[in-house]
């Protein structure tokens, strides 16, 4: 074998050897990210909303004083039939509301709402409504109402109600 045909073995040897390296090395580097992404954001839903779970009694409780900044807070739950949305609010008028984070019109959409100061401003056609409406003005684009109460200092959603709104947030519509 010639000294030239012999380097170009090297060399081409090396190459192999470096690029059978890189894969390993991207596989790596991928777990370190994803793993980063969990503990950074375990706690979210892909949309944003905190992933919550009922209490044995059937409820979901929350900390009214949660609330008192006048931020919407948004939970995703599993239900009995999938996942379902929605968010809970003080309003301008004191009053913590609560409702699907969805509406009659555009839920198949699955964009839900955000809030722009003292409105819920639905993600699909951009209508605006006030926080003081939510749980009042039904049907169309309004936020579907959520039932909700306020007991000894804590917001109290029982999981039945929350089911109710499990039809908006189906995988598949008929």
């Amino acid at each position: 074998m010639s000294e030239r045909q012999t380097k170009r073995e090297q060399f081409n040897t090396k190459k192999s050897t470096g690029s059978k390296l890189l894969i390993p090395v991207a596989v790596l580097a991928l777990v370190a990210v994803a793993a980063a992404g969990w503990l950074l954001f375990g706690q979210q839903s892909p949309g944003g909303h905190a992933l919550i779970k009922a209490d044995q009694d059937g409820t979901v409780r929350f900390a009214a004083s949660d609330f008192s900044d006048g931020k919407a807070r948004f939970y995703r739950i599993q239900g009995q039939s999938g996942l379902i949305d929605f968010f809970v609010v003080r309003s301008q008028d004191g009053v913590i509301r609560a409702a699907f984070d969805t509406c009659d019109v555009c839920y198949r959409e699955r964009k839900g709402y955000r809030q722009e100061g003292n409105d819920m401003v639905c993600n699909n056609c951009d209508q605006h409504f006030r926080t003081d409406l939510v749980n009042v003005v039904k049907g169309g684009c309004n936020p579907a109402p959520l039932h909700r109460q306020v007991n000894n200092d804590k917001v109290v959603i029982a999981m039945n109600d929350i089911e109710q709104g499990a039809g908006y947030f189906k995988a598949s519509f008929n």
